[in-house]
């Protein structure tokens, strides 16, 4: 199987043929860019999204969350971090999409197998050791998608900056299967 970030020696892949020894993955899609941009047509489209919904996720290149939700361009806002849990930085972004942007439904989806359940709060220390200065952010590593799950939900629920806390819904999409699993709010 190959993807468009293989390099031409490693896939006879249209998009990736002709790139040079020493181009950057980054080269190449600048360069795919430049083929998009040349049929590219503006879609008139506002920044609210049409569905009036917030898409919560993790960051994991497994996941297609447009084609796994049917979603189209302009439908959604989509939220992406290591582990897609709710950060600070994720309710800023979930409040400016609801104040300023219209948005009402909030989807939280973690997955299996997350790289996030291998990491610990070590991982901050071991920064601190390399690089001399520990993160201000805290690493956000779980064991339990499933809670971290209702962890991000009850985050989302609480805030004050948030107007619309009733449609928060939580998921785990399984790698495997494609298959989302809801998981039912702490109680």
């Amino acid at each position: 199987m190959s993807t468009s970030a293989q390099s031409s020696a490693e896939t006879d892949s249209p998009t990736t043929s002709g790139a040079s020894a020493g181009e950057t993955v980054t080269d190449r899609l600048v360069g795919l860019n430049t083929h998009y941009a040349e049929a590219f047509t503006d879609p008139g489209m506002d920044a609210r999204p049409v569905l009036k919904v917030a898409v919560v996720a993790c960051m994991d290149a497994r996941l297609d969350l447009h084609r796994a939700l049917g979603l189209e361009l302009g439908d959604c806002h989509t939220i992406r971090n290591a582990g897609g849990v709710v950060t600070d930085d994720v309710l800023r972004s979930l409040t400016i999409s609801q104040r300023a942007l219209g948005t009402r439904s909030i989807i939280l989806i973690h997955h299996t197998n997350c790289g996030m359940e291998s990491l610990t709060e070590g991982f901050r220390q071991e920064l601190e050791l390399e690089v001399g200065q520990r993160p201000a952010w805290a690493v956000e590593a779980y064991t339990d998608a499933d809670q971290d799950v209702r962890q991000s939900m009850q985050r989302v629920r609480t805030s004050p900056f948030l107007l619309h806390t009733d449609d928060v819904r939580g998921f785990v999409f399984d790698v495997t299967t494609g298959k989302l699993r809801e998981i039912l709010p702490a109680s």
